[in-house]
């Protein structure tokens, strides 16, 4: 069943209008994430991507992340738009963060410009924002859009959703 997009107000746009497949493109938002009183990440020189019925992820340029906090992570997935993900945990002295991060080595042609980007799940930090506003975690276990005031919804990851 495909749920009833909320209308967009002035200044958002709707999740619902984001292409499938889905597309990489550069964005000049202010990206923060800050965690134990360390900033993790911050920058105006990421690349979003944008799905139908999902928020945003931003993938952060490695310059833009703070020296030595990354550490690989065991596993990965597949995408299949993007490729191969592989995964990193965030340490910040005797705080780990397991796998909280992704990226793509190697990733298809259409999203060349994600290779080394690294994402990162907006949850488990003490705060993600873009432009200044806290994001929200895109619901569900797997996902990893982050919600602001920018976009409207619903999302995908709500119960129900598996679908979409």
């Amino acid at each position: 069943m495909r749920p009833r997009p909320l209308p967009a107000a002035p200044g958002q746009e709707s999740v619902w209008a984001f292409p499938r497949p889905a597309i990489a493109e550069p964005t000049s938002a202010h990206v923060r994430i800050e965690h134990a009183g360390r900033v993790v990440a911050d920058s105006n020189g990421t690349v979003r991507t944008l799905e139908t019925s999902h928020p945003p992820s931003y993938y952060i340029p490695p310059a833009d992340i703070a020296p030595g906090v990354l550490q690989r992570a065991s596993g990965g997935s597949f995408c299949e738009w993007k490729g191969h993900a592989v995964y990193w945990d965030v340490v910040l002295g005797d705080i780990v963060l397991p796998r909280v991060g992704w990226s793509y080595p190697d990733p298809t042609r259409a999203f060349a410009s994600l290779r080394d980007h690294v994402a990162f799940y907006a949850g488990p930090f003490d705060r993600c924002s873009v432009d200044g506003e806290i994001a929200v975690p895109q619901p569900g276990q797997f996902y990893g859009g982050w919600i602001t005031s920018r976009y409207a919804g619903p999302f995908k990851g709500v119960p129900g959703s598996m679908g979409w």
